[in-house]
């Protein structure tokens, strides 16, 4: 095959998505790399509706929702969401540019197949990525106690409200990680908000944020 080949297949209709996403995940590692710096790359989300993808490792509680159990299952709790997702779609341009150089199909074909692509190069990356979780394990808790997030102050990621769960950013010295968190009065707070952990489940399966400490009269 020659390069030019190359690039005529990785440009075709169907894979030019995927090799743009895949052209900018290349330039966000370089660029992380070069100068240390960690970009966040969270969508808004309210988990009725939107998905959120922070950097850090999420952790998930036994009453989440089904969606946030899938991310327990592909071991996103402990794996950063942005190698697996990098990874993931490597594996899904891969699949889809071999498509396309063994079959030719019609241009629909190729469309619906990238989705099954998809799905099976997330599931080859869990099972890529399972044997070093210990040491994702390992650098993401940094031996860190639950009860030392109380007091912390962080950053939504989501929106929050009732008793709706959500997910909040806190720093563990340069070390960015992410709880699973409810409002304390059920009050709405929104993505962005900068709160502050007044209190954790019995279980220390999730902590209440609010925007700010009230001290009881």
């Amino acid at each position: 095959m020659t390069f030019q080949e190359f690039l005529h297949i990785s440009f075709s209709p169907v894979n030019t998505v995927l090799s743009v996403l895949l052209i900018l995940a290349v330039i966000y590692w370089l660029f992380t790399i070069i100068t240390g710096l960690d970009i966040d790359i969270g969508i808004d989300a309210d988990f009725d509706t939107d998905v959120d993808a922070p950097d850090g490792q999420i952790h998930v509680t036994d009453s989440s929702s089904d969606f946030i159990q899938f991310l327990k299952f592909l071991n996103l709790d402990i794996v950063p969401i942005s190698y697996f997702l990098t990874i993931a779609l490597f594996f899904t341009w891969l699949g889809s540019f071999y498509v396309e150089v063994y079959f030719s199909p019609e241009l629909w074909i190729a469309v619906l197949t990238v989705f099954p692509m998809f799905l099976l190069g997330i599931l080859f990356t869990k099972l890529l990525l399972k044997p070093l979780n210990p040491f994702f394990r390992e650098i993401n808790h940094k031996g860190e106690k639950p009860h030392d997030f109380l007091g912390r102050e962080g950053r939504m990621k989501s929106t929050i409200h009732g008793d709706k769960t959500g997910i909040l950013e806190v720093f563990i010295g340069s070390d960015p990680m992410t709880l699973m968190v409810k409002s304390k009065d059920g009050e709405k707070i929104e993505h962005g908000t900068k709160v502050i952990i007044v209190d954790e489940d019995p279980q220390r399966k999730f902590y209440y944020v609010a925007t700010e400490i009230r001290f009881l009269n």
